[in-house]
């Protein structure tokens, strides 16, 4: 079973492929994405890595959290699903 990472702070140059680059040393990837604004096409600085074996995924945790790739220092962390968090608070909603 995969494994999803939230990857943050990443420099707005930062590519899918350097992404790539950087976290496949650790071990085989599923996919890269890099979130990126809609109406500009600019990256938002953030993005995700999914490793085809969780254990690489700790470790890559344990390897890149806090250090710096493409001169930023990185968040890297365990994704959380969305689907998962349940509904959003109703009034924040509200008009």
């Amino acid at each position: 079973m995969s494994k999803k990472l939230f990857i943050g702070g990443l420099n707005f140059r930062t590519s899918e492929e350097g992404l790539r680059s950087v976290f496949e040393a650790i071990g085989a990837i599923e996919e890269v994405k890099i979130v990126t604004d809609y109406e500009t096409g600019r990256s938002k600085g953030f993005g995700f890595v999914t490793f085809a074996d969780p254990a690489h995924a700790s470790e890559a945790i344990a390897q890149f959290d806090g250090q710096e790739v493409d001169g930023r220092r990185v968040k890297v962390s365990e994704a959380i699903d969305n689907r998962k968090r349940g509904p959003r608070d109703s009034r924040s909603e509200s008009f």
